[in-house]
């Protein structure tokens, strides 16, 4: 039950206030299509079987079978295809998929901004003002991310089961007064409208899709309610009411069609109308806040599996390990939804941008599910292709109808997603030619041991642990520090940080040292791409593994590499300075590795890529 709540005020906040604006946005001045009953059916029916077709059957009946020990998500999805995917054509999906992930950042920046600022052109009187009360409000919601969601977070599940029994009322009301509406659950209204009306009806399709885009937030978030609990909440609650809501707004503009600028405050009576707009600010928010959190996992999950540079994860609850804030997102999601505001400056205007990001993901995620079933499900190749192929075709109709919103601010998001893909596609490449050119240069472990016993070097008491990427290799501090120290610790090991395509690792995975003799170790520490490294709280297990490295007493040696642009053919110029920016600009690995700084030395050197 509880579970179930959660999942209500974090999961559905995105679809669950898309009544502000989607139907409205279906019947805008412009679009193409009147108000007669005909029509209205049709719409309705378009957006009935999208919510069943797309929510219903693919997300809940299908894409959240994909999960990756308990976590969705397209990086999730990635993991798991590069852990049991194909060998052919693998490295092309994987590009897909992150690609999939970096549109997501571009959902991030314009929900915030078309939920908020909808939900203040409700009510006309307040209409003209919705711009400065809406960046106010945005302003105060990334201003209190620092905060966290805990205690928030507890009033989030009730304040929207007072939204959705709300939507559920107001439309309910006017569907019994009008049930002729309640023929839109026939599909056939839906292709007739589409037949019709050629190519207007496929524009329309581009605005139905408003319906549908927190689908993706369902996989993304299925790690922290887990599936059973979201499949309960839609089935049983919030599919019923926003289908209940569609429909009364439906009824009421047959009869009404004067109200199609605002059918959903005009389904409220006068002295509801100003609570209906307080708690559709606050389910706005909420939705906001949703979307922010899911772009902080999402991006701790990149930098776990090293699609990002290094930043901060401010831990901002001592209890629940998914509520996190990331400092450098936050501002920079805020500047973007501002930007959107002030850019747009209607909700009908940010509805046209909205769509191509969102549909392009869901495509994606089709895509990778179908090979993900055959590949680690063991589905044969024709079950896979019978079940994914429907929801593939759904995909492109709704990625096709919005090709044509490109012109109207529909490639804002996509721009960002692309720019938001070449920083992760650059920074993975740039690692991992990095760890070429080490491999190429560095001795093994095993060489350098014998070099030092060899070489008669002075040993002092005390105990050094360095840092490396590859558990084979001599890292390049302790080569620099041999050098020109010329001494060595007592005790030393080789640290090697592993994560894994699995969002938390076993405890008896967790810490594996293996003693070399001579005071020397190789420690090989894993950690989940959802878990937070910390090198102080790892070097305590290594205790049960005969390694006594006290914390406290313990001198940490990094390696800091400058990387010098050259003019090789292993990638181009501008990605070299590129990764070269990043490099400069990552949260170092004391901080990120939670190293006392007092206790670390750091070690330079130049690197050619």
């Amino acid at each position: 039950m509880w579970l179930s709540l959660g999942a209500l005020g974090v999961v559905y906040g995105d679809i669950g206030t898309s009544p502000l604006y989607a139907l409205k946005e279906c019947f805008a001045p412009g679009r193409g299509i009147g108000l007669s009953p005909p029509e209205i059916l049709g719409v309705l029916s378009l957006m009935f079987w999208a919510l069943v077709l797309v929510v219903t059957v693919k997300y809940l009946g299908f894409i959240l079978r994909a999960d990756n020990h308990g976590e969705g998500g397209v990086l999730a999805l990635s993991a798991l295809l590069g852990r049991s995917g194909p060998r052919r054509g693998k490295t092309g999906l994987m590009v897909l998929g992150l690609f999939g992930a970096a549109l997501l950042y571009g959902d991030g920046i314009i929900t915030p901004a078309i939920t908020v600022l909808s939900a203040f052109e409700l009510k006309p009187a307040i209409a003209p003002y919705a711009i400065p009360c809406a960046m106010a409000v945005l302003t105060a919601l990334f201003v209190l991310q620092p905060r966290g969601t805990e205690r928030v977070g507890a009033v989030f599940g009730p304040i929207m089961i007072a939204w959705f029994l709300v939507l559920a009322i107001l439309g309910g009301a006017e569907v019994v007064r009008h049930p002729e509406v309640l023929q839109a659950v026939f599909p056939w209204h839906g292709v007739r409208f589409l037949g019709e009306h050629g190519g207007v009806g496929l524009a329309v399709l581009g605005v139905v899709v408003l319906v549908v885009t927190g689908a993706e937030a369902l996989y993304a978030d299925m790690g922290h309610f887990g599936a059973r609990p979201i499949r309960l909440v839609w089935i049983g609650f919030v599919l019923p009411a926003l289908v209940l809501n569609y429909f009364g707004q439906g009824a009421l503009l047959m009869h009404n069609p004067e109200f199609a600028e605002r059918p959903l405050f005009a389904l409220a009576p006068e002295w509801f109308q100003v609570p209906l707009l307080v708690l559709a600010i606050l389910a706005s928010m909420i939705a906001s806040q949703a979307i922010i959190s899911g772009t902080f996992s999402l991006t701790r999950q990149a930098i776990q599996l090293g699609y990002c540079p290094r930043m901060r994860v401010v831990h901002t609850s001592p209890r629940e390990i998914g509520q996190i804030y990331i400092p450098e997102v936050n501002w920079l999601l805020w500047a973007a939804t501002l930007a959107l505001v002030l850019g747009f400056r209607t909700s009908s205007a940010l509805a046209t941008a909205y769509g191509v990001a969102v549909t392009t993901t869901m495509l994606i995620t089709t895509v990778l599910f179908c090979v993900v079933a055959r590949a680690h499900f063991g589905w044969r190749r024709r079950t896979a292709l019978l079940v994914s192929l429907p929801f593939l075709f759904i995909d492109l109709a709704f990625f096709g109808a919005n090709m044509w919103r490109l012109e109207g601010g529909a490639w804002v998001p996509l721009v960002l997603g692309v720019l938001v893909y070449v920083l992760m596609s650059t920074w993975q490449r740039g690692r991992a030619l990095l760890a070429e050119r080490l491999q190429a240069t560095l001795p093994s472990i095993q060489d350098f041991i014998r070099v030092v016993q060899h070489g008669n070097v002075p040993r002092v008491p005390g105990h050094a642990v360095f840092l490396t990427g590859n558990s084979d290799l001599a890292p390049p501090g302790i080569l620099h520090n041999l050098k020109h120290n010329r001494i060595l610790h007592e005790e030393v090991a080789f640290l090697t940080i592993l994560t894994e395509d699995v969002p938390r690792v076993e405890e008896a995975r967790r810490v594996e040292v293996h003693d070399l003799g001579d005071g020397f170790y190789k420690v090989v520490a894993r950690f989940g791409f959802m878990e937070d490294p910390d090198v102080p709280e790892m070097l305590t297990r290594c205790r049960a593994h005969g390694m006594d490295f006290p914390p406290a007493g313990v001198s940490f040696f990094l390696s800091r590499q400058r990387f010098l642009p050259t003019r090789k053919p292993t990638m181009s110029l501008w990605r070299q300075k590129l990764f070269a920016v990043l490099t400069r600009n990552t949260l170092g690995a004391t901080a990120y590795f939670r190293i006392p700084p007092s206790q670390v030395v750091e070690l330079g050197s130049q690197v050619q890529l």
